[in-house]
This record gives C-alpha cells, sequence and structure tokens, in this order.
C-alpha cells in the first residue's frame, strides 16, 4: 500500500508530507484548492510527463517522492523479476525536475528509467480519472479488461498467440520481399552476380591496403633516397663517394680509436673511455655496413611501380563501393550471396515459405479459436458480475452483456472484437456502451467494472479522481458504499467534492489554498473526527455553516460507520 506522499516546490505546493492509511482515504477541499495538483504529483511520480514549468516560482527543483509498503509475495516475486528486491518491505519512489528542464527518477535510492518505472508503478497502483471513463467509449478497452479478467490459461494463450502472430507478420513481410516479376528477379541477380566475381577476383587482405602503400612510397622515392644515402656514406666513411676532399668521420673515428689505445697504454685508467670508443667505432661501422646493404637492395622498377598502383586502385575502388573495410565488404559480400541465392533457389524457396504461413495460419486459427472460447467463458462470469455491480451503483433496470464480432483478420489479439452493449433503461434496447452513456453514468459503469476487477488483480492501491462526477443524491450513497466496499480488501484513496462519500472515510484529508498577500500555497492536512464532521457540514451547507448542519454532517458521519460495519469482508 502507498504509505506516504511527499511533494516539495510543485506548483502551489511549498512542501508536502501525507501518511495514508489502509481502506478508504478521502481528500476534499473547495474547489481550486489544489487536489489535481495532489493526483498530478502522483502521476509524474509514476513516470508521467514532468517540466520545469510544474516547479513552484522562486525554487531550484520540483521533487516528489512515494512510499510503499509491500509484503505480498507473489507481488514481491514480479519484482524480483525486475531485479528489485525491497528492503523491509519499502519501495520508495522519487521523481526530481530542475529548473534547467532535466528530470531523474529513483527507485530506492538507485536510478531508473521511466519505462522500469512505469512498469513497477503498474504492480503497485492504479490511478483511475475521468481520462480513462473516456476510455470506454472505445471498444479496444472492453477487449482489455475483458483479458485482464480472464484466466491464467487465457493468459497463457495470448502469449503464445502473439508468438506466432509475430512469425506470421515475419514470414508475410519475407514473402512480400522477395515476390517480383521473373524479369526483374533475372537482372536483378545477373547484378549481383557481377559484385560477387568483381569482390572475389579483388580478394582484399586485412592490413593490405597500408602495407602495400608503404612499399609504394619507398619505391616512388627510391633515387631519392639512394641520393641521400650515397651522401651520407660518402662523408661517413668513403670518401670516393662525396666531391670532397676532407677526411670522412669514419677515418677520423678510426684514428680518435688508434690515438685513444695510445693513451691508454701511458694511462690505465682511461680503459672505460676506451672501450666506450670502441664501441662507438664498432657501431659506426655496422651502420655503414647496413646502409650499404640497404643501397645495394633499394631498386626503382618501373614496371613494379605501376603494378602497385594498379593494385592500390583497385582495393580502393572496391572499398568505395562495397565497404570501408575488410570486414564491410565481407559482410556486403555476405548479404548479397544470400540473396543471390534466394534467387537461384526462388521457386523451391517461396513454396517452402507459402508452406510454413499456411501452417501459421492454421496455428492461429487454432489458438485464435481456443482463446475466443476462454474469452466467451470469462465473459459470462463478467457479465453477470459487472451486472451486479451496476445494479448496487442504482442502475435498477440496467442490462449489460459482451457481444462478440469475429475479424476478418487476424491480430495479436487474436480474431475478438468485443463491445460492453448496454441499456441503462426500462424498454431500451442495449446499444454500445460509448453511444448511450452520459458522463455520470461512465463514471459508474467504470467504478462498477473496477470493483469487480478489483477481486480478481494483485494491485494493492487504487486512486479515484471524479468518480463522482455528474452523480447526486442515492445514485452517490450508492457510490460511496462500492468505495467502501472495495477499501475492505484494498487500500483506496479518492478525491471526492460529495459529502455521501467523504462521509465513508477511513482517513479524512483536507486540501486547502492560503494565501499572505504575496505568496499562494496549497496544504494537505490530516483531520481527526471532529474536524472530519465539520469539513463534511461545509460540503453540506455551503458558506453558512449552522448547527443543523453541524448535526446532519455529524448523522451522516455516524451512519456511515455503521453502514461500513454492516459490509461483508470479501
Amino acid at each position: 500500500m502507498l504509505e506516504n506522499l511527499h511533494i516539495k516546490n510543485l506548483a502551489l505546493i511549498e512542501e508536502a508530507d501525507v501518511n495514508f492509511t489502509d481502506h478508504l482515504n478521502i481528500l476534499t477541499g473547495e474547489t481550486g484548492a489544489g487536489k489535481s495538483i495532489l493526483l498530478g504529483s502522483m502521476n509524474l511520480a509514476l513516470g508521467g510527463k514532468m517540466s520545469k514549468d510544474m516547479i513552484r516560482p522562486g525554487a531550484d527543483y520540483a521533487l516528489v517522492e512515494l512510499v510503499f509498503f509491500e509484503e505480498r509475495g507473489e507481488i514481491l516475486e514480479k519484482l524480483a523479476s525486475l531485479d528489485i528486491y525491497p528492503e523491509d518491505q519499502k519501495i520508495m519512489i522519487s521523481r526530481r525536475c530542475m529548473a534547467n528542464g532535466r528530470t531523474s527518477a529513483k527507485l530506492n535510492g538507485n536510478n531508473i528509467t521511466l519505462s522500469s518505472l512505469k512498469e513497477v508503478s503498474s504492480l503497485l497502483i492504479d490511478i483511475h480519472s475521468q481520462h480513462e471513463n473516456q476510455s470506454l467509449l472505445d471498444k479496444a478497452k472492453h477487449l482489455e479488461i475483458l483479458d485482464q479478467y480472464g484466466g491464467e490459461n487465457e493468459k497463457q494463450l495470448r502469449v503464445c498467440l502473439e508468438k506466432t502472430y509475430d512469425q506470421y507478420l515475419k514470414i508475410g513481410e519475407k514473402i512480400k520481399q522477395m515476390e517480383m516479376p521473373e524479369e526483374q528477379r533475372l537482372r536483378e541477380k545477373d547484378f549481383l552476380g557481377y559484385e560477387m566475381e568483381e569482390i572475389e577476383n579483388a580478394n582484399v587482405k586485412e592490413g593490405e591496403e597500408e602495407e602495400l602503400e608503404k612499399e609504394y612510397q619507398t619505391a616512388k622515392n627510391s633515387n631519392d633516397i639512394m641520393f641521400y644515402l650515397t651522401e651520407v656514406l660518402g662523408m661517413l666513411d668513403d670518401s670516393s663517394l662525396s666531391d670532397s676532399s676532407f677526411q670522412t668521420a669514419g677515418e677520423l673515428l678510426a684514428h680518435s680509436l688508434r690515438s685513444m689505445q695510445k693513451a691508454q697504454r701511458l694511462d690505465s685508467g682511461l680503459s672505460e673511455l676506451t672501450e666506450e670508443l670502441t664501441e662507438l667505432e664498432i657501431l659506426f661501422r655496422q651502420f655503414t655496413l647496413d646502409a650499404r646493404n640497404y643501397v645495394s637492395d633499394i631498386s626503382c622498377d618501373k614496371e613494379k611501380l605501376e603494378e602497385m598502383e594498379a593494385r592500390l586502385d583497385k582495393i580502393r575502388n572496391i572499398k568505395a563501393r562495397y565497404g570501408n573495410t575488410v570486414s564491410e565488404i565481407e559482410e556486403y559480400y555476405k548479404k548479397i550471396s544470400e540473396t543471390y541465392h534466394q534467387y537461384e533457389e526462388y521457386e523451391i524457396i517461396m513454396q517452402s515459405l507459402c508452406k510454413e504461413k499456411e501452417q501459421l495460419e492454421k496455428t492461429l486459427e487454432d489458438l485464435c479459436g481456443k482463446l475466443s472460447s476462454a474469452r466467451k467463458i470469462a465473459a459470462e462470469h463478467l457479465t453477470k458480475q459487472i451486472l451486479k455491480a451496476l445494479q448496487e451503483m442504482n442502475f435498477l433496470d440496467v442490462q449489460f452483456y459482451i457481444e462478440f464480432r469475429r475479424l476478418s483478420h487476424f491480430t495479436k489479439y487474436g480474431y475478438d472484437e468485443v463491445e460492453f452493449m448496454i441499456s441503462t433503461n426500462p424498454g431500451q434496447e442495449c446499444r454500445p456502451l460509448g453511444k448511450i452513456a452520459s458522463g455520470g453514468e461512465l463514471s459508474r459503469i467504470m467504478l462498477a467494472i473496477k470493483s469487480v476487477m478489483a477481486e480478481k488483480d494483485q494491485i494493492g492501491t487504487l486512486i479515484f479522481d471524479e468518480i463522482d462526477s455528474g452523480i447526486s443524491g442515492r445514485t452517490a450513497q450508492r457510490v460511496s458504499e462500492k468505495l467502501a466496499t472495495i477499501a475492505k480488501t484494498h487500500q483506496v484513496l479518492c478525491i471526492t467534492h460529495l459529502p455521501q462519500i467523504a462521509a465513508m472515510a477511513d482517513s479524512h484529508y483536507k486540501i486547502e489554498k492560503s494565501t499572505n498577500g504575496i505568496v499562494t500555497t496549497t496544504s494537505i492536512t490530516f483531520m481527526d473526527k471532529k474536524a472530519s464532521i465539520d469539513e463534511l457540514a461545509r460540503m453540506l451547507g455551503g458558506a453558512k455553516i449552522t448547527q443543523a448542519v453541524l448535526k446532519s454532517a455529524e448523522e451522516m458521519r455516524m451512519l456511515a460507520e455503521k453502514q461500513k460495519q454492516s459490509f461483508p469482508n470479501q
């Protein structure tokens, strides 16, 4: 159940902290006091759209936090399947919106995506608003309600049907993609064959372009390289290779080494320096040897250079057409090879696909038939329960049934189209619910459906807003009784302006707006019994509250308490 709601800097609410209780929690207040902000804040916390415009003027951020207590094993198992393990059976959901427009959501202190947040919240709470009443006008909602009411067998059938239908769509799409005139197919096959042959003949290897480019640049610059190396060798060790008449570095180094060796014979302390100079002379000789070998090996074969140019052009052309890397070229080759094979084996593949599609159609027909039969059984039970609930909601002469129609095609939901048919007046034949129900009737019908579904679903907290729209008198009393009945087994939060409903409260909260002439704020306060009676009197009497009105309010509260005690535990 929802234990706590904390709001900060949201619209007119500077800060509010509300603890809710089991059973029926009623929230009342003057029109414009901010009741819609309360419901809106919960929607925001549970993943609804949030924007910086919602931040209270002058504040840096807005924050909404919900704390749930959940001890039911089946819900904890579902949460565990989402990798959520509540500590002390507490689940805290928080949503923050910054002044720069950025928002964040957390579950028990850890960041969570909005899609995951909505999935979690769907297990914990169901928020009913006027918008949901209007959804009853859409017959697609009727099938959703019926399937939600159905049992585990129906659920498994739907899962199997969705998987089969997905396969059916994919096969159909594949057939559609392959279908083409023979002339076009042969033309495309020839083109693909040409591309495959071109890629095969090119036989591009990984790293080949880079290695060949390096080799090509060396060959292309071989004359310049030979000139510079020859000049280096001439200066270092072979004066015949240079026009210079001075001694080479090699001659100077050899002369230096001989002089160093003579000095060492006179002073043994120079042995280390002599060794270093000897090593330098060895390195020098090795360098000149390597340089001569490089000069002797280097060549500038014009024919080979042209071959390298041609190969580089081919590699670059292949990459430009089929992929920037060897792996991309291979992937492209694999793709066109598969398509080429499909064109080669066109008749065989098409026959196989059509046969597979035909088999899937038979499977779909079977699954849809089984699902339809299961739905019709569920519809019989649901019809009886909704009829009973509608009569309890002051629809005394109501008629109701669920009409089935078969679609001409398969869908992932089967081939059923269902619609709620209803007559709310004696002598009036049943017609589609969306064509005859008024706003007030829609509210009651939805509440009747919710009361039936509450017995089937596992959601612990139900929130109702504007459930009393367009009703009064005896009908309002019946609605209050139905809410109190649901609250026997669920936590119910209800925003209302009707005293008949407010009188049924197990916990009563007042939402009120106040101003100091500069700033306007909205607050939410828990009311004790006396304050609750005063609020009922306000709702009954309007601007002037007399003793008679107070007495009526007290009597209404007392009668509601007696009535609740008479309700059976479900």
